[in-house]
């Protein structure tokens, strides 16, 4: 026996632990209540699995009171508190009486309902065991009343250490720096508990100052205490102060623990920075650091942020068993944040439970990257699973619906949020103004900005690329002036926001302006200029202004001149810029679909097909047009000439009697952008069953009379639908608003917004 005891005092590794299991099987002695509870408290000390723990508790059909609380103990440390609960149940259900051993690991895991414990143990008559009445102080002063927790306090006669750094760290959970300060004063021995909490209360404040104060007043600092004031560094963004403190604390000789290296890791992650995280690395290596799961998931994280997502899915995989969910969702956020939405997909689909942070990571993730429906879906699949969203879901469904336009969808989304009483903060008024104005719903847009208690340059850029989008010019410049003066500095996105809008608004002075106040224009700002030249006409000037860039001009600049020339028929000016981006960006399709609409309008057919040609010779493919339009929470997609939608007999019917009411009513076909050389007819046909048209009959075959029709278009919209949706507004009495790629055209009594002018 002397042998065992011995083999379990000088356990350090799991190996040991399952060598010491193996010699008690041989004895026979696996089963007995001591041993077992012996392996158990082994277990906790050494971290082991889980699952290892569970087989060990289960050999026993009558675990006693210490078995029990052994393995209370275990997951409490792991912070599996319903575990912890559903283990005294079943304590309980096998009539163990639990002694006070028991009561400080039961109140720690319930949390704000550990009064029910605190009933108990006055009831069993432990309430006067110390380290019970530390724990209900404990527990009331973070859940409260702080009050109860003092009435605990004053009524001790001879208060322990403990029981002033209770009251001390209660004091400081309700932000009652006084009381606590108080209580440290006349607090007549202190330790370094009491010390480090002083720390952690002023950092918790934001006072760095008092905290740093503190910490250096320390008689002796244990490596909590270097936690402490790491952790209020990191978490108020000091990270220079962060990695100075540490090196300070290596070279004191205090040996980090789990807590430093997932502050110091963490620190890494968010800034990125691959050199000062492979130093961390070998520093962690080379001093032969056993990280924990917790240690681990902050290095995978720090991997994966700086870019080694091959490291971060190794790490993942070798934690095996001790992956917990923060684990499973840093992987799934890590995947979802490059752009791998099937690695991310098949982990979100397989982890053993998700919280609401494992819905996010994938909802954003699909956001993020261009799949709004993918990501509106995963909501509602959310919902249905009865998991309560919270603002991080909200922003990222609300930003989905603005790209989708799914205005419909957006407004249901808006009361959920006050249905459940979601509070957004600045991020989230932010995204509403997004979704309302990329909705070309800017009534509402305007709306939540003016009743934003706090605006910063995002809220300003998001409206004023609203209003751009629109043609408000006046109002985006109005927008420039006014943030500047509630002293916010406009950044290169506010000045293309303002530029475009002057550009759709055909503000060509003002845009001159605000474009030399730029002090160091970047190409977007040339690129808005010289769409602002070329649309008022002016495309020789904006040819001098590409030629004066003291930077080489990317494809934007070029892209704006070459729309302009087709605006203006310069076939000169055309091949010019067309001949520059074919040699920036020879497989982008538009830029040959430009230049060969620009000939087909001089029926200019042998250039054309020359165009087509190099199309073909290059592997360019023309990007396919499609059009889409919300419809109770669905959206229903078209391409030119679609008959596949389910209705599409209907729509067919109902776009061939609007195109005979159009013909008497004065329209022809504008077949202009056709480019083959076909006979009238057919291009027509061709014009005639464009995706805008089509989204449009479907519209008007499924809505109300009179309600506004939303439609969204990947591509710019052509001449002739332009003109056809003019005529359709004014024929059937109502708004149409189509969001091209470029900007927004209302629709209405055969006007549109944009006069004409996009």
């Amino acid at each position: 026996m002397s042998h065992l005891h011995t083999a379990a005092l000088k356990a350090t590794k799991l190996n040991h632990l399952k060598q010491l299991h193996a010699q008690l099987f041989q004895r026979s002695l696996c089963s007995d209540n001591y041993w077992v509870a012996q392996l158990i408290k082994l277990c906790t000390r050494l971290h082991a699995p889980p699952t290892y723990v569970n087989r060990v508790f289960d050999s026993v059909h009558q675990p006693n009171v210490f078995i029990f609380t052994n393995i209370l103990k275990f997951y409490s440390q792991l912070g599996a508190h319903s575990d912890v609960l559903y283990l005294f149940d079943k304590m309980q259900k096998c009539n163990v009486a639990p002694d006070a051993f028991v009561y400080p690991i039961l109140i720690k895991a319930s949390g704000k309902w550990g009064v029910v414990f605190h009933a108990h143990c006055i009831k069993m008559g432990h309430d006067w065991d110390r380290f019970v009445r530390n724990a209900i102080m404990d527990m009331y002063g973070k859940f409260g009343p702080l009050e109860i927790a003092r009435e605990l306090f004053d009524e001790i006669p001879e208060r322990a250490v403990a029981d002033w750094n209770a009251m001390i760290s209660g004091c400081w959970n309700w932000g009652n720096e006084v009381e606590a300060r108080s209580l440290f004063d006349l607090m007549p021995e202190k330790n370094v508990v009491t010390w480090t909490a002083m720390v952690t209360g002023y950092s918790r404040r934001k006072d760095l100052e008092n905290a740093r104060k503190y910490f250096d007043q320390m008689p002796e600092r244990s490596v909590v205490s270097w936690n402490a004031m790491l952790s209020g560094y990191a978490q108020n963004g000091c990270s220079e102060e962060v990695i100075r403190l540490f090196n300070e604390m290596m070279s004191c000789g205090v040996c980090p623990d789990e807590t430093t290296w997932v502050t110091v890791i963490s620190l890494c992650s968010s800034h990125g920075d691959a050199s000062l995280a492979e130093g961390l690395v070998k520093m962690i290596n080379d001093k032969g650091v056993r990280l924990n799961c917790f240690a681990k998931t902050a290095l995978l994280d720090m991997y994966a942020k700086c870019g080694n997502l091959a490291m971060s899915r190794k790490i993942f995989d070798e934690l095996g068993t001790y992956k917990n969910l923060v684990t499973w969702n840093a992987m799934i956020s890590a995947y979802a944040r490059v752009g791998d939405l099937a690695s991310a997909r098949g982990l979100f689909d397989t982890v053993p439970e998700k919280n609401v942070i494992s819905w996010n990571s994938i909802i954003a993730g699909y956001a993020q990257n261009g799949q709004s429906k993918v990501a509106i879906d995963l909501f509602k699949d959310m919902i249905a699973k009865d998991v309560l969203p919270d603002e991080v879901t909200m922003v990222s469904v609300i930003s989905a619906c603005g790209h989708l336009g799914a205005l419909e969808f957006g407004n249901w989304a808006v009361n959920f949020l006050e249905k459940h009483q979601i509070k957004l903060s600045i991020s989230g008024d932010n995204a509403l103004i997004f979704m309302y104005s990329k909705c070309g719903n800017m009534k509402d847009a305007e709306k939540v900005f003016q009743s934003m208690d706090t605006r910063d340059v995002i809220s300003y850029n998001t409206l004023i690329t609203g209003f751009a989008a629109y043609g408000n010019a006046i109002e985006a410049v109005e927008l420039l002036w006014k943030m500047k003066k509630e002293n916010i500095e406009p950044d290169r996105i506010t000045y293309i926001g303002v530029l475009t809008a002057c550009s759709h608004g055909g503000l060509l002075e003002e845009g001159r302006r605000i474009f030399d106040s730029i002090k160091d224009p970047d190409s977007d700002h040339y690129a808005c200029m010289v769409d602002l030249l070329g649309r008022n006409g002016k495309l020789d000037e904006a040819k001098c202004l590409i030629g004066s860039m003291a930077m080489h001009p990317h494809a934007g600049v070029y892209g704006s001149l070459l729309h302009a020339s087709r605006v203006h028929k310069r076939i000169d000016l055309g091949e010019f810029a067309a001949s520059k981006l074919f040699e920036i960006e020879p497989e982008n399709s538009g830029n040959y679909v430009l230049l060969s609409n620009i000939y087909a309008s001089a029926r200019r057919w042998e250039d054309v097909d020359r165009v087509r040609g190099l199309m073909t010779i290059g592997g360019v493919k023309k990007t396919t047009g499609w059009s889409w339009i919300e419809h109770k929470g669905e959206m229903h997609k078209f391409i030119v000439g679609d008959r596949s939608h389910e209705r599409s007999a209907d729509i067919h019917r109902v776009l061939s009697e609007t195109e005979k009411k159009m013909r008497l009513a004065g329209y022809m076909a504008d077949t202009s952008c056709v480019l083959k050389d076909v006979e009238e007819e057919e291009m027509e046909e061709m014009v005639g069953t464009h995706s805008e048209k089509l989204a449009v009959a479907f519209a008007l075959l499924v809505t109300e009379p009179h309600s506004v029709i939303r439609v969204v278009k990947n591509l710019r919209i052509c001449r002739d639908c332009h003109t056809a949706i003019k005529i359709i507004s004014k024929m059937e009495g109502r708004e149409i608003i189509v969001r091209d790629n470029n900007r927004f055209h209302s629709f209405s009594e055969g006007q549109c917004s944009c006069k004409d002018y996009w």
